[in-house]
């Protein structure tokens, strides 16, 4: 009993090494592979379906603004106030989801970044608090900007399609910082299910919630470059 006991206390304390390590590695380090572009391609191969992955990294000041505040607008429209918790749409989701069919949650773009940087899509309890633990530690170890630019880069937004320059290029025939407002509502609106909806033929919902976006993203404002 006593070795398995030590051997768990090593287990442990090398979870907490190595998952210090890569949150503070990724903070300088381009993310080019998520947990879920590999599940995807997995899902891809047993299916029979022809693998595809378009992903490219760009940095934060090749991002169009515009597409930073469709998703803030969409997404966290209190990104840069909380500190990966938004307390105010947990209390309005817990509410609201005693009369709800459907649950809604209350995902803060922190909290799906680290889920999508560092763990996988199906929700359980393990996962949830691992995504609340590497929350913490990108809130922590990343400034905002950081945690935004590794979001955009590495969020789905369409069958095998990752990330703002690949959606940019293959939907709008452009790149990530030239996305109009227009495109980057149609993103964002898509974002809740990105391989039901599209930005690159988008439905009467999609449009209806581009329009509701565009409007938000006149509140939203991006700090200052330094």
């Amino acid at each position: 009993m006593k070795k398995i006991v030590r051997v768990l206390k090593k287990i442990v304390l090398w979870f907490f090494i190595l998952s210090i390590g890569a949150v503070i590695v990724l903070r300088f380090v381009p993310v080019f592979f998520t947990p879920l572009m590999g599940i995807r391609i997995v899902e891809q191969i047993v299916s029979g379906e022809p693998v595809k992955c378009y992903h490219k990294w760009v940095p934060y000041d090749k991002i169009s603004d515009h597409l930073k505040r469709a998703v803030i607008a969409s997404e966290d429209q209190r990104f840069f106030q909380h500190n990966g918790f938004d307390r105010v749409e947990i209390e309005k989701a817990m509410k609201e989801n005693k009369k709800r069919r459907r649950p809604r949650g209350a995902s803060t773009i922190s909290q799906q970044t680290a889920k999508n940087v560092f763990l996988w899509p199906q929700s359980s309890w393990v996962r949830k608090g691992l995504e609340a633990y590497f929350t913490v530690l990108i809130e922590f170890f990343w400034p905002k900007e950081r945690i935004l630019e590794v979001y955009l880069n590495c969020m789905e937004t369409g069958d095998g399609i990752y990330g703002a320059e690949a959606v940019a290029n293959r939907h709008f025939n452009t790149t990530a910082s030239k996305l109009t407002a227009a495109q980057s509502a149609l993103i964002a609106a898509t974002l809740p299910n990105p391989r039901r909806f599209s930005s690159k033929n988008p439905s009467p919902y999609i449009l209806r919630r581009q329009q509701q976006i565009l409007q938000q993203m006149q509140n939203i404002q991006l700090p200052k470059k330094k």
